[in-house]
């Protein structure tokens, strides 16, 4: 981005409260600080960046917000949480949560309001609640607001956005290897998308209508077909052409949206070194694009898309995609003031979706419509007895859930991949989080890949009978009885 600046209980926190009309609520304590990035991590809380005021060039000031005991997000409290180094506050980076259940902080189109494509990184351990420096790949003097992801295997991919040098970060050794042969153009403005079978999708922002894919077993780049329509536009500015989102549903097709009106569907071959095809969707009306901004997954299984008018221009319009039409929905409050390239998403264990807009005004879009139960994670081991303070192996099916669930591009990452442990005391119904961390893959729609996570009992959490769910994506899996001792 190149610019300027119980049971019952337990029934519903699984999503089937979603059926009803699609809101929008504010956060019933307001926080005090601008939003932005924002990602869940494995213990059910939300970390959200402070962009510094009047939509600020980033600083390096992070809140948490913590669900309350009946496990409302709306009804949440904010805390603040250690700030990175005092050089370092990014904004447009790239961000991951890990297997093992840390945060990686990557780069930045800005640094305290200053445009130099800064190349420092911090990684943040949630256990010793403490960010350390991060260096950046060999060589890179500049990172800036490139892409990235973790790839099935848990290893973190980074594009560099100004070239066509990739490089792959091993978590546990923090070693950085070169990858990704035969790149087309460079990573500026791209964003990638995860694939069911491993490989990760993109759509070039400079050679018109031309997609990429990653294949991990090679490390290369192989052609993953034509848009057919032309997705990537600068708007008439002097700026590298930009994107919107692309976003993996659960029929396996991906959703892509232009910073033209144009979408395009994303159908992936039997086998990864294939291209897949691609067939053109419908064009957002009046104009509207995703000239930079979000789209998450819904659980029902639509796209919640956020558009403006062309080139960073203000008044949102939101959208869901069904996989056949495109679908008005009721705007988000100030949306006339609000331009999509200000904002960001992330889906909440609750299957609700937080929207972040660069202000203090942060919204949680409840969308309606239920998910197919075959989508749901499904818990094949776990204790039937578990005692506070301690760490327990589960394991079962698509424990990933069946996409990363947010995108942006290179600006902002909130994928929620990963498995979250929910447990409801059934006398109180009282929601605890326990969290979650190295998870075997990392991988979406693994279907039947047997998967495991470990999870740590809170020390705090309510003895006696309780409901056990793992949760992907806002969709929670079938309870399982536990006692808590």
């Amino acid at each position: 981005m190149l610019r300027a600046f119980g049971i019952a209980l337990f029934a519903c926190l699984a999503v089937s409260c979603l059926a009803g009309a699609q809101s929008w609520s504010a956060p019933k304590n307001k926080p005090n600080f601008e939003g932005n990035a924002a990602l869940v991590l494995t213990d059910g809380t939300v970390m959200v960046q402070d962009s510094g005021p009047g939509n600020g060039g980033g600083t390096n000031h992070w809140w948490r917000l913590t669900p309350d005991n009946k496990g409302s997000y709306v009804n949440g409290t904010w805390s603040k949480m250690p700030d990175m180094a005092s050089t370092y506050g990014p904004l447009y980076h790239a961000g991951v949560v890990l297997a093992d259940g840390r945060v990686i902080i990557q780069g930045g189109e800005y640094n305290f309001g200053n445009q130099i494509e800064t190349n420092q990184g911090a990684i943040y351990d949630p256990v010793k609640n403490k960010w350390t420096s991060l260096t950046a790949p060999p060589a890179w003097s500049e990172i800036g607001d490139s892409p990235a992801l973790v790839l099935s295997d848990g290893t973190y991919l980074i594009g560099q956005n100004l070239s066509t040098r990739a490089y792959l970060l091993n978590p546990k050794t923090l070693k950085w290897t070169f990858t990704g042969q035969g790149k087309r153009d460079i990573f500026a403005e791209e964003g990638f998308t995860l694939l069911g079978d491993g490989t990760v999708l993109l759509v070039d922002t400079e050679n018109g209508t031309q997609a990429e894919k990653y294949l991990p077993s090679t490390g290369k780049w192989v052609s993953a077909n034509s848009t057919i329509v032309v997705l990537p536009s600068n708007g008439g500015l002097s700026i590298v052409p930009e994107l919107g989102p692309a976003v993996l549903r659960p029929d396996n097709t991906v959703f892509a949206t232009g910073a033209t009106s144009h979408t395009s569907v994303y159908h992936p071959p039997s086998k990864p070194s294939q291209p897949g095809k691609w067939t053109p969707g419908p064009d957002f009306p009046n104009a509207l694009t995703e000239f930079d901004g979000p789209a998450a997954l819904l659980p029902s299984g639509n796209v919640l898309c956020m558009t403006s008018p062309s080139a960073f221009n203000p008044g949102t319009v939101f959208f869901e995609w069904d996989g056949k039409k495109l679908n008005k929905v009721i705007d988000i409050p100030k949306a006339t003031s609000l331009a999509s390239f200000q904002s960001d998403m992330v889906v909440l264990p609750t299957g609700q979706v937080l929207v972040t807009t660069q202000t203090p005004q942060m919204e949680f879009y409840t969308p309606k419509g239920t998910p197919n139960p075959a989508w749901a994670p499904t818990i094949s081991s776990v204790p039937t007895t578990i005692t506070h303070g301690k760490s327990y192996l589960i394991s079962g099916t698509q424990f990933n859930g069946l996409s990363q669930a947010a995108a942006y591009g290179d600006d902002h990452q909130a994928s929620t991949n990963y498995p979250l442990v929910r447990i409801t005391n059934n006398a109180s119904k009282h929601v605890f989080y326990a969290r979650t961390h190295d998870h075997s893959s990392m991988g979406v729609a693994t279907k039947k890949l047997k998967v495991s996570t470990h999870f740590d009992v809170p020390s705090k959490i309510e003895t006696g009978a309780s409901s056990l769910v793992v949760v992907a994506n806002g969709i929670a899996s079938k309870a399982v009885a536990v006692t808590v001792q």
